[in-house]
């Protein structure tokens, strides 16, 4: 194969690789979003009676009409418990959950999470740090989610903060470390790029920031 062939299919091979650069994402990122619409509205429509369910009358399916009725139902729920008569069906189903042991845990936890993760001024993850963990010279991203506080920080006698350690490739699980804050590396990449880094294994690097300090006091100090 002469020099102009290799150059050609050199382009063509280059050319390839840019379109699936290009491509995956955005099919994976479509597929997915798709996926979810799709169960949402399998999940959500046949509980619309028929009168009141457009399909009925309509030749085809509509795509989406699902999620719709749900994000509706959602807001008109968040209205409803805006108000004083809202406010006081909550409590009251609280109260009854309250005295079921095994739901009562599970409702606390989940209603703990959610709103730590959707209230409108949560930092749930504050900043992206390293830690030296599983052992002495290995070290790991992690993300500071608040102040030790309560039984805990009473019992330690030092100042600690609560770092969550995520696993590679799905962050959602991971581990709750309570770590001395002196032990702790800020880093000057977002949170964002911090997760994209362990998502990734490794593969998508954050550009590199300018220092803020130098490296010898890059320690994570108390806000």
């Amino acid at each position: 194969m002469d020099t102009k062939q290799k150059g050609f299919f050199g382009r063509i091979r280059g050319y390839f690789l840019a379109g699936v650069l290009v491509s995956a994402p955005l099919g994976i990122t479509g597929y997915v979003a798709w996926a979810i619409i799709t169960f949402i509205d399998h999940s959500v429509t046949p509980l619309i009676p028929d009168a009141y369910n457009p399909e009925t009358y309509l030749p085809f399916n509509l795509p989406g009409l699902g999620l719709l009725i749900l994000i509706i139902a959602l807001t008109m729920v968040g209205a409803l418990t805006a108000g004083l008569f809202g406010r006081w069906i909550l409590g009251t189903g609280e109260r009854v959950l309250d005295r079921m042991p095994v739901i009562r845990s599970l409702y606390s936890t989940v209603k703990q999470i959610f709103e730590t993760v959707l209230a409108q001024k949560s930092n749930a993850f504050r900043d992206a740090v390293l830690v030296e963990y599983p052992r002495k010279g290995l070290w790991t991203i992690a993300f500071v989610t608040g102040e030790t506080e309560g039984e805990i920080k009473d019992l330690s006698d030092f100042d600690s903060v609560n770092i969550y350690v995520p696993t590679t490739p799905n962050p959602t699980s991971g581990f709750l470390l309570f770590v001395p804050r002196k032990d702790l590396v800020a880093l000057d990449m977002s949170v964002e790029e911090a997760i994209k880094m362990v998502i990734s294994g490794g593969l998508v690097t954050p550009p590199k920031h300018p220092l803020s300090k130098p490296q010898e006091s890059s320690r994570l100090t108390k806000n």
